[in-house]
């Protein structure tokens, strides 16, 4: 059966263009996942039966306070993610261009490093291990991953390679079907990893355990990407590697690795 979706015309990289004024559906997808993962932890460390016989990592204001601290670690490390990982040289001669993110090129990598580092200074502050803080971030961040993908969709970007399966999208420019590789990943790692998470902390209490919940995380996310960037094209610049390995399946194996690490660890915590 042949694809025969066309994409949705009414559809625009911008919601709103006033004048000089525009907003764009890939930062509403930013800020929308990251005012929902504020307001998940708040109900996360108010649910004393998740944490067995641990202290909740953090309270209401602290998550507050956080969120300044996750925004800058989210959108700096995205951006020198992507700059330090795909296009080291042409931002390396035009260095102001690093600062255009409204132009594009975000690494979810990078933005995990960043909420990393974010999670382990924030957490000296506050005296909880940096295992414990991203467990936290492990279960409200997948809304935030499945919203930016469909800002890729959104915006026409990101997609996979041609297709006859009947849900094979034609973007604009295109006269073929592709699969819709963002679609995918926003089931993947926005809907599934969200479930998924979600039962470790509310019927297995991975959140008693430090580290379970950033493991199922780190492991589904890292697996999510590598499977669907077998249908999702790589940047053009890039290409492959052997003639099917992609950088994201590269970037995406340490994630695995660290997500076993943290499950086997858990088991002793």
């Amino acid at each position: 059966m042949l694809a025969v979706i066309s994409f949705p015309s009414f559809l625009s990289p911008n919601l709103i263009e006033w004048g000089p004024i525009t907003i764009k559906w890939y930062g509403l997808a930013y800020a929308g996942g990251l005012v929902f993962a504020a307001l998940y932890m708040k109900r996360l460390v108010c649910n004393p039966a998740l944490w067995g016989t641990w202290k909740p990592t953090m309270t209401p204001a602290q998550i507050d306070d956080m969120f300044v601290w996750f925004f800058i670690g989210v959108v700096g490390g995205g951006r020198l993610g992507y700059v330090l990982l795909y296009q080291p040289m042409k931002y390396l001669a035009d260095p102001i261009s690093i600062f255009k993110v409204w132009d594009g090129g975000m690494s979810f990598h990078g933005g995990f490093l960043g909420v990393v580092l974010a999670s382990y200074f924030y957490g000296r502050k506050v005296g909880a291990t940096l295992d414990r803080m991203l467990d936290l971030g492990a279960a409200s961040v997948p809304v935030g991953l499945g919203l930016g993908r469909l800002a890729n969709f959104v915006n026409g970007e990101l997609y996979g390679g041609p297709t006859n399966l009947p849900w094979g999208v034609i973007f604009p420019g295109e006269t073929f079907a592709r699969h819709p590789s963002q679609i995918y990943e926003a089931l993947l790692e926005g809907v599934l990893l969200f479930i998924a998470v979600r039962i470790g902390t509310h019927r297995y209490q991975a959140l008693a355990h430090p580290g379970r919940a950033s493991g199922i995380f780190a492991l589904g996310y890292g697996l999510s990407r590598i499977a669907a960037e077998f249908v999702r094209l790589p940047d053009s610049f890039i290409g492959y590697y052997f003639g099917f390995i992609t950088q994201g399946m590269i970037y995406s194996l340490p994630l695995v690795a660290v997500g076993i690490w943290l499950l086997w660890r858990s088991r002793h915590t």
